[in-house]
């Protein structure tokens, strides 16, 4: 007699690709002020990406297009050559590149494997387009970003 459970058709899930999770993003200044919702949504439009050591992940002077979320490893920030500072989980680059996919003002090599999440300018244009939800606080920690540069170059 065959057990009548092993005839049903096995349920399965599939694995739902995910992007960094809300309470990543919630750490970084440029998301913090975004509903857990808007971060749910956000998170969606992020790939996964992965450097070995070693690495250049973006390079000063090349247009850039993307931003990037340290999940895991260690990176060097360098500008002319000269390090500048060190990046590890929970860090972040590149969010300029999210508004005008200028030049990138400083190179990023992975010092060890880098496991990243990466937004581009392509998939987060729509979001801030389409949901003032997230646009609005976005444009407001940009601003205040911006300020905080000017001082820092005056004082």
């Amino acid at each position: 007699m065959t057990d009548p459970a092993a005839a049903r058709p096995r349920r399965f899930r599939i694995p739902r690709v995910a992007g960094p999770s809300v309470e990543l993003l919630q750490r970084i200044p440029l998301f913090a002020e975004l509903e857990p919702r808007e971060l749910e949504r956000l998170s969606g439009s992020f790939k996964e990406r992965t450097f070995n050591a070693g690495d250049t992940v973006a390079s000063e002077g090349e247009s850039g297009a993307g931003f990037f979320v340290i999940e895991s490893g260690e990176a060097v920030v360098a500008v002319g050559g000269d390090e500048r500072g060190r990046l590890g989980p929970g860090d972040y680059f590149g969010d300029i590149a999210l508004i005008d996919m200028g030049a990138r003002t400083a190179t990023v090599n992975a010092e060890s494997d880098l496991h990243c999440y990466g937004l581009t300018f392509w998939d987060f244009r729509p979001l801030v387009e389409t949901d003032a939800r997230i646009a609005w606080p976005l444009l407001q920690a940009m601003a205040k970003r911006l300020r905080e540069a000017e001082s820092a170059t005056t004082a």
